[in-house]
């Protein structure tokens, strides 16, 4: 049997479980013969026991590869300036670089020249996404909040410039960050997102 088995894998990104069963032998010589199709180029390893096809990540649309995204570490979703740029809240564009929060570590995966990129946020902040085309992705109010709460801890920068903030809901960005620390409800209030609090 030859590399062009692993075609009969229905799943886009699978381990060696799918090689095992398609190329009909064991767990271990399935992860031999992975670490040999990726030294050839014929797999791409996003983590351990992870794997795309070469032919299928090279005409992967933006929809897989934030499917893929959420896959390289769970639970996450796609948010920050990533989902801005995907709802064109932003003209900051990110071709080959995808933002998720995720709760249980910061850390990047690199994939052919592509970055994927884990900001970690506590548990208790981990909510306002959403499953959109089999990918899950932070509502365009919680990625502008997440990146403000991030920038408020001195972890982020996003270029505000670039934010069209007109295309944001209020209402839910005011329900959002309520949810979030004083200051990062503070820097929203500074740049205008949200309204400033009167004294009494």
């Amino acid at each position: 049997m030859k590399a062009f088995d692993l075609s009969k894998i229905r799943k886009p990104f699978f381990g060696y479980e799918e090689i095992a069963r398609v190329r009909g032998i064991s767990t271990a010589s399935a992860k031999v013969t992975a670490g040999r199709y990726v030294r050839e180029g014929i797999l791409l390893r996003l983590k351990r026991n992870l794997y795309v096809l070469r032919q299928t990540w090279d005409v992967a649309i933006m929809a897989d590869k934030f499917r893929l995204a959420n896959l390289g570490q769970s639970p996450s979703y796609i948010s920050l300036a990533t989902a801005l740029d995907y709802y064109q809240v932003t003209s900051q564009m990110q071709r080959a670089f995808f933002e998720s929060v995720a709760v249980k570590r910061t850390r990047e995966i690199q994939v052919d020249g592509s970055v994927f990129r884990y900001v970690k946020i506590d548990q208790a902040l981990y909510f306002g996404f959403r499953k959109e085309n089999g990918f899950f992705i932070a509502t365009p109010e919680k990625a502008l909040i997440d990146a403000f709460y991030l920038m408020s801890l001195g972890r982020y920068s996003l270029d505000l410039s670039a934010v069209d903030g007109d295309k944001l809901d209020q209402e839910n960005l005011r329900d959002l960050s309520a949810r979030f620390p004083k200051k990062t409800r503070n820097l929203l209030e500074k740049y205008g997102y949200l309204p400033a609090t009167r004294s009494i």
